[in-house]
């Protein structure tokens, strides 16, 4: 990396401090889920966020969006929704000087920089597959027209852990899709009365703008630029491989999973850890980035077997099984 790069590079990263104080100003605690999703943001992917109603997940994104300048939309999925209704259709439109008609394609919701689709699981798998495919292509194709997405693109798609009737689960290769999957946990005893006190007075935090479009594109390719180990790359192929019953020596894999994570998962924890390299300061990653995010990596691609629901094993507990038979410190 040349001076001139350097010099950008920590100019940038110098912000990132400043971003997570201006989203502190509306936001109460819950920074290792704001790490994950600006992680999600540097590394080009997408997440899956889980929690129970009430935390605040929608202020948390748009709150997010607003410091980062970028546009921000809202899909709140249902049972009807159609997939036209995410992304866009043609309407018939007519020249007013020739009278000639001709159709218009109307943008949906999912142009935007930042998209929230709330409770994904609470529509029909035509529209879930619809949104998906956006997602992965970053374009939407209509009429034989392709038309981009915005650049940068980020999904968040939420869903309700606790209530299951009604809903459409998402297929396993369909979650594969997700680069992390994090879970919003309850606060604090001290961050909830904080939050009790700052939302039922008269304050109101109003964050400032610190990074913009085109800043977030160039984190996103400093990112990549980021340096990992050959140890720490053999590390991340190791600890995948040891997700797959077939070939597996942790018991615990052996026992209760029933397909082990494939090969984007390794992609994903290499880009995830660079990404929160980057968010720390450093331009190299460490073994604790590896295992920090070997949780939002895998819990969502490891398929458990009938076993582990019914002796109530979660795939965490697993993840935490095959890290532990991997140890790895820093040199």
């Amino acid at each position: 990396m040349e001076n001139k790069e350097l010099a950008e590079y920590k100019d940038l990263v110098a912000k990132i401090p400043l971003l997570k104080k201006e989203i502190a100003k509306v936001i109460v605690g819950q920074e290792e889920v704001l790490d994950e999703i600006i992680i999600t943001l540097l590394a080009g992917g997408h997440c899956l966020l889980e929690g129970v109603p009430g935390l605040a997940k929608t202020l948390m994104v748009k709150t997010i969006s607003e410091v980062m300048e970028l546009q921000f939309k809202r899909i709140q999925f249902t049972p009807d929704l159609m997939p036209g209704d995410i992304l866009g259709t043609e309407i018939l439109e007519e020249d007013h000087e020739t009278g000639k008609k001709f159709f218009q394609f109307n943008r949906g919701p999912i142009f935007a920089n930042m998209v929230l689709a709330d409770e994904i699981n609470r529509t029909p798998p035509k529209t879930q597959a619809a949104l998906l495919e956006a997602m992965q292509e970053k374009m939407v194709t209509y009429g034989g027209q392709i038309h981009p997405l915005p650049d940068p693109f980020l999904i968040i798609a939420t869903q309700n852990p606790i209530e299951q009737s009604g809903t459409y689960p998402l297929p396993e290769a369909q979650l594969d899709r997700f680069l992390l999957y994090i879970k919003l946990a309850y606060p604090s005893e001290r961050e909830e009365l904080e939050v009790l006190e700052k939302t039922t007075g008269t304050y109101a935090g109003k964050p400032e703008k610190v990074l913009s479009g085109l800043e977030v594109k160039k984190l996103q390719k400093i990112t990549r630029q980021v340096h990992i180990d050959s140890k720490l790359l053999d590390h991340i192929n190791k600890l995948i491989r040891s997700t797959r019953p077939d070939i597996t020596q942790v018991e615990a894999v052996r026992e209760y999973v029933e397909w082990g994570a494939g090969t984007r998962a390794g992609q994903a924890l290499i880009l995830c850890s660079k990404a929160r390299a980057i968010i720390k300061g450093r331009f190299a990653v460490t073994p604790e980035d590896i295992r920090t995010l070997a949780f939002p990596v895998l819990r969502h691609r490891l398929s458990l077997h009938f076993r582990a629901e019914a002796e109530n094993v979660e795939a965490d507990s697993v993840i935490t099984k095959i890290v532990d038979s991997l140890p790895l410190h820093a040199s």
